[in-house]
């Protein structure tokens, strides 16, 4: 028998220290098989990881995300890199998620340090594919970042 997992403090805390350890800032906790047709996960995420303007194209994979602790910014982007919306996602705050139409260009930015995020898509995992990455953003690791991410970030000062 399958034994149920508990998103607890325990494992917020888990989480939190991995991704501060991690170079890229975030670590994973998977609760489905790779080949589950739910995605179900919990990420920790810190200030540091860039997570760049993307969208997924395929039409089974809208994503909700919702914040379990700290405050992240979402930011919403039109096919030329437009900014058409941006909230902010804070645990116990007026707006605690998003729900995301498969197509549509999103970026998330850590405005908190140790931030939990709890995220839900349809499997299997597929990598971001062709047309998925913004053409007018840097990919992680590409000269740019720091400034993207920057401008990113200020966008919620």
């Amino acid at each position: 028998m399958t034994r149920p997992a508990f998103l607890d403090q325990a494992l917020f805390d888990e989480l939190a220290e991995k991704a501060a350890a991690s170079p890229r800032g975030r670590q994973h906790h998977n609760f489905h098989e790779m080949d589950e047709p739910c995605h179900r996960m919990a990420v920790g995420l810190q200030p540091s990881t860039y997570i760049p303007p993307h969208r997924h194209l395929s039409a089974d994979k809208a994503e909700t995300l919702l914040v379990l602790r700290g405050r992240l910014g979402v930011l919403i982007f039109d096919e030329a890199g437009t900014l058409i919306d941006k909230r902010i996602l804070q645990a116990g705050g007026d707006c605690l998620g998003v729900d995301l139409p498969a197509g549509v260009y999103h970026g998330l930015v850590v405005l908190e340090a140790d931030s939990l995020m709890f995220e839900c898509k349809a499997g299997p995992y597929r990598p971001v594919g062709d047309g998925e990455l913004a053409h007018w953003a840097p990919r992680e690791g590409e000269a740019g970042v720091a400034q993207y991410q920057a401008w990113m970030r200020a966008q919620f000062d």
